[in-house]
């Protein structure tokens, strides 16, 4: 049945063995990661048993590649980056540098060619943000000022990995690789010389990158804000991985970049959205089901018996990022001036290595630059080192211990002035970041306070209900509603005034009054004029959109209900009122 039905079987037992291990390191306090490439392991062509469809696993893996890249671009924050950009931007440049040094350097002792080396060095440079982020959230690390700045550190190497990945099929031929056409890459790489093969890869990505940040805020809140308004999550959870797949796959048909690239792109643009956040949090679960598989075919890749083959090689690599690594980003830490506290944890954080270099080698491998054997080296580095890295966080946190013990009272430790600007730099950024949360709830707030029926709902509908508001403004003497039109929304007074002209009575309206709902609840055409008569600042509510909300709102339809009863009933006995008037004026 297995040989039927090969995605299906590949998903399944994936998935299952994934969960098995991944628990099993979790129990143990290993991050998940290792479990899931143990899995893959298992079911490579390299164990005994059940093994996988290597060409699937690669498909799959690189859609995994791409909802990564996407979220590495969603949760990129330039307002963190530039608050520790004094040291997590020399620092992560030098350490890039200095580490693909080392690892060019290893590969050249092995008879490497310089591709080669570039290739293993700069995987072996980058660190995982996944491990990363879970061993500063288990140490509750992530807030503080280490936290932080190895959070920015990483976000630079991210940033560096992702030009890696477009100058690197650029620089192939000339690395002794071939081209990305020649590989069964995106595209053919043209012929000439190399600067303009560079000149033509920048120029692309330029091309692409103008566009996506020129159209891609004006096209993406629109598209995201249409798919809202029809209050279908699973709309709108198709929409954002339909933009992360469409851009990534777009770009590289249309401008030859990479996959990951593309993607990257893509979180970004909707990182400048107002439904980053939802986003985020709508396509996680497919996010990590499909991380699941990268790292579970990264692991079918890795050839167990490099560590029998060749334990000395495994052992350099292990070396360079666990202690090659964590040197050069302490020595660098120092030399800007930084405490040794820090250096110590910025140290213990990038001791391992993870997803881009998985992605990097992926990407030596099919240009001919890395052999299969760099491939399992790197694969070595990543379980081991990540394996290791609990290990040298609790070395590290010991080391601190006894410094600060040591340490001389009254005197203020090594680089401290340049901690203390770092500090005051990250309170503002946390301050902004506290000031735009606490703007947006007051909006929320106001809402309630401005129309109190809102009260009815909780904070997360109202901002539901706030997306699909569209503002709207008026001038004294605009026409809003006309007599026997089709009711076709409802509106919310924010500020000003509009009167209502009803069978010879004018109604006064002010700002947290409402009009419109009683043709809307009625299905009736409209049987009244509505004029502004002051400036005024509408939320328009379409019909489509009320029915919608209210219909999965009961409590807040049957109070319009009665609220538009009242209001009737009360327009009534004012017009019995001024008849009653009118004839006893008339019989005088």
């Amino acid at each position: 049945m297995s040989h039927d039905v090969p995605l299906i079987s590949m998903i399944a037992i994936a998935f299952g063995l994934a969960f098995i291990f991944g628990y099993l390191a979790d129990r143990i306090r290993l991050p998940p990661l290792v479990g899931y490439l143990v899995a893959g392991i298992i079911i490579g062509p390299f164990t005994p048993g059940f093994v996988a469809d290597g060409a699937l696993a690669a498909q799959l893996a690189e859609i995994g590649v791409i909802l990564l890249m996407f979220g590495v671009g969603l949760h990129f924050s330039p307002s963190d980056l530039l608050a520790v950009r004094k040291i997590a931007i020399p620092g992560a440049v030098g350490q890039i540098g200095l580490a693909t040094a080392l690892g060019v350097g290893l590969a050249w002792l092995w008879g490497w060619s310089l591709g080669a080396g570039l290739v293993l060095g700069l995987s072996l440079s980058v660190a995982s943000t996944v491990v990363l982020l879970k061993a500063l959230e288990e140490r509750d690390m992530l807030n503080t000022a280490e936290g932080r700045v190895a959070v920015g550190w990483l976000i630079v190497e991210d940033l560096a990995m992702v030009l890696a990945l477009v100058l690197l099929p650029a620089l192939a031929e000339v690395l002794g690789g071939h081209a990305p056409g020649a590989a069964g890459g995106h595209g053919a790489g043209p012929d000439g010389p190399i600067w303009l093969t560079l000149a033509l890869t920048l120029g692309k990505v330029a091309a692409f990158s103008v566009l996506a940040i020129v159209l891609g805020p004006r096209v993406v809140p629109v598209i995201l804000t249409n798919v809202a308004r029809t209050g279908s999550r699973e709309l709108f959870t198709l929409s954002v991985l339909a933009i992360a797949l469409g851009v990534a796959y777009g770009s590289a048909v249309l401008f030859g970049v990479s996959f990951a690239l593309g993607a990257f792109f893509a979180g970004v643009v909707l990182n400048e959205s107002r439904f980053s956040h939802k986003a985020a949090t709508d396509s996680m679960p497919l996010q990590d089901a499909f991380a699941v598989l990268f790292f579970v075919s990264v692991g079918m890749l890795f050839d167990p018996s490099i560590l029998l083959r060749d334990p000395l090689a495994v052992i350099a690599v292990v070396a360079l990022i666990v202690v090659g690594k964590s040197l050069i980003a302490f020595g660098i830490v120092i030399l800007l001036r930084f405490p040794v506290g820090m250096g110590l944890a910025v140290s213990a954080s990038l001791a391992q290595i993870g997803e881009f270099s998985f992605i990097l080698v992926g990407l030596g491998l099919s240009l001919g630059l890395l052999p299969e054997e760099g491939r399992d080296l790197v694969l070595a580095g990543a379980l081991l080192s990540i394996t290791l890295n609990p290990a040298v966080f609790a070395g590290v946190a010991a080391l601190r211990k006894h410094l600060q013990a040591k340490r001389t009272a009254g005197v203020p430790p090594y680089g401290w002035e340049q901690f203390e600007q770092l500090q005051s730099s990250l309170a503002n950024a946390r301050h902004q970041a506290e000031e735009r949360e606490k703007e947006h709830d007051l909006q929320i707030q106001a809402l309630a306070k401005t129309f109190p029926v809102l009260s009815l709902l909780d904070a997360h509908e109202q901002e539901r209900l706030m997306m699909l508001f569209r503002p709207k403004s008026a001038v004294p003497g605009e026409r809003i509603i006309r007599k026997g039109d089709r009711a076709n929304a409802m509106y919310f007074i924010s500020s000003g005034a509009v009167e209502v002209l009803m069978e010879g009575q004018t109604i006064r309206l002010g700002a947290g009054t409402m009009f419109g709902e009683m043709a809307l609840l009625s299905g009736q055409r409209r049987n009244a004029d509505v004029a502004a008569v002051d400036y005024c600042q509408l939320q328009v509510l379409e019909r489509r959109d009320f029915n919608q909300f209210t219909a999965r709102h009961p409590a807040l339809r049957t109070a319009l209900i009665d609220m538009a009863a009242q209001r009737r009933k009360m327009n009534q006995q004012d017009a019995a009122t001024d008849d009653a008037i009118t004839a006893s004026e008339t019989a005088a």
